[in-house]
């Protein structure tokens, strides 16, 4: 019998393979919520990041200061109606904004020939719908990124945290079981994506949300200060569950080594 081995890493797309800082989503939001006279602020719209947008846009909404915001402007609560209707703003203002944005994160390319070396195959998860992601997908592959399979939050019944994206992966590329699969992202909801599929759940701290700088901004910080947004973001990731956390892709294949030595050993 085969011994088990990690055979398929499921990454995330913005702020984890490309978009340094997942900053397009941020743009999106904003511009979509001021055409309601909505004013987010950038921590606001960081908040939720890594669901689908439509229950992003529902969150937001729940906040109680942008909801107080929406009850003076419009006079009532917000309901689903509005949900939809900031929901179809918001689409080509994200496709446009994540066309600006699909610069691979440094040392991704190397990562997955590494990590293809070890007869892994690649798949993807995302937030974004097909449309836009239809975009970011093309672009990285022009720039050498391929994947074996991708899954768009509007291509399941229920997107992040529910694991249905993971399970989609799996069953298309024809891997299982989940303790042979990792899953790798910036964001809570990805941590609890992988959990909840029982895959190992793996975050990247530098170039994701939850940090939330592009890399020149990020470089020219001093050290003591980026030091410790990358604890702050660590410490987030491992409160969510993550059974490890990285600074950058250049960590993974060293970690999948080490995680084909622990399941040998018998851990799950």
């Amino acid at each position: 019998m085969t011994p088990l081995r990690i055979s398929l890493v499921i990454f995330d797309w913005a702020g984890t393979t490309v978009d340094h800082g997942c900053m397009a989503p941020i743009a999106a939001f904003q511009k979509a919520f001021k055409t309601y006279q909505i004013d987010l602020t950038v921590a606001q719209a960081r908040g939720p990041m890594g669901m689908h947008k439509k229950d992003h846009i529902r969150t937001l909404l729940a906040i109680p200061e942008i909801a107080e915001q929406w009850q003076k402007v419009h006079g009532s609560s917000s309901t689903e109606e509005d949900v939809e209707t900031i929901y179809t703003s918001f689409m080509p203002l994200q496709t446009e904004e994540a066309e600006k944005h699909t610069q691979l994160v440094p040392d991704l390319l190397d990562c997955v020939d590494q990590l293809r070396a070890r007869d892994i195959k690649i798949g993807t998860t995302t937030g974004y719908p097909r449309p836009v992601a239809a975009t970011v997908i093309e672009s990285a592959r022009k720039q050498k990124y391929v994947t074996d399979f991708d899954v768009c939050s509007d291509e399941v019944s229920q997107s992040r945290p529910a694991p249905w994206m993971v399970y989609r992966n799996m069953e298309a590329l024809g891997i299982y079981p989940a303790s042979t699969v990792v899953k790798v992202g910036d964001t809570v909801p990805d941590i609890l994506e992988g959990k909840n599929a029982g895959a190992w759940s793996i975050g990247v701290t530098q170039t994701g949300s939850e940090v939330g700088y592009p890399l020149e901004d990020l470089e020219s910080m001093n050290a003591t200060a980026r030091n410790a947004c990358l604890a702050q973001a660590e410490q987030k990731l491992f409160a969510a569950g993550a059974d490890e956390v990285i600074r950058t892709l250049a960590e993974l294949p060293a970690l999948i080594e080490s995680l084909d030595q622990q399941i040998a050993k018998g851990k799950p």
